[in-house]
């Protein structure tokens, strides 16, 4: 049942999958899914431990950064593959036993990694934000390669004024029709090794973890 309400959910998203829906799916008449569950907020939370499975969790004794990238590449890949888990995994008020196990192995190595509880949390908001936000950019943007952003590209270009936007030009121009292409694993890898460095000063002590931005006058 729950592998059947997964699959709706990538298939027509997650507002799709109601009791009825997934009886139908199922063949069968969507009351007789109570006798196996108590409703959907239950099949919800199934669905996200099934999920978050999916993503690698570190292993005891792994060095923290190593195995940082390693669960933020896993995560932006199953998350990839179910992007609407990243709502419902943020919004659930209770988390199922294997969210718990991810959340605490996660919180594990950093803290054996040699960051104070204070910083590990900052770690952790800060590496799945990054994660977040990169899936979601990835898998709204209307291209997947760097043939059809070089078309698109110069779709719109053929409509820019002249000399108007210069710099989107040259970008246009130079980098993305120019032959360096894009690739989202590259900008992904980018991204994350600048995290990950930015937490390392922060662990050692060489950059404060607690400062705070300054109110506007």
């Amino acid at each position: 049942m729950l592998r059947a309400a997964v699959a709706l959910a990538d298939r027509s998203g997650i507002g799709s999958l109601t009791m009825r829906r997934l009886g139908r799916e199922l063949g069968v008449e969507a009351m007789s899914l109570y006798k196996h569950v108590a409703g959907k907020n239950e099949i919800l939370g199934g669905i996200v431990d099934l999920v978050v499975a999916e993503i690698e969790i570190p292993t005891p004794g792994s060095d923290w950064k190593a195995a940082m990238r390693r669960r933020a590449m896993s995560a932006r890949h199953v998350l990839g593959r179910h992007p609407w888990a990243i709502g419902l995994l943020e919004s659930r008020g209770s988390a199922g036993p294997t969210v718990l196990r991810y959340l605490d192995g996660v919180l594990a190595s950093l803290r054996a990694g040699g960051f104070s509880v204070e910083a590990a949390v900052h770690a952790f908001w800060v590496l799945d934000s990054y994660v977040y936000g990169h899936v979601i950019q990835e898998t709204s943007l209307p291209f997947h390669t760097s043939q059809e952003l070089a078309g698109s590209t110069g779709a719109v270009l053929e409509h820019l004024p002249a000399g108007e936007y210069p710099h989107i030009t040259e970008l246009a121009t130079r980098h993305v029709m120019g032959g360096a292409g894009f690739d989202y694993d590259t900008e992904f890898e980018f991204g994350l090794t600048l995290v990950l460095d930015a937490l390392d000063a922060v662990r050692t002590g060489s950059e404060p973890s607690d400062r705070r931005v300054q109110p506007l006058e």
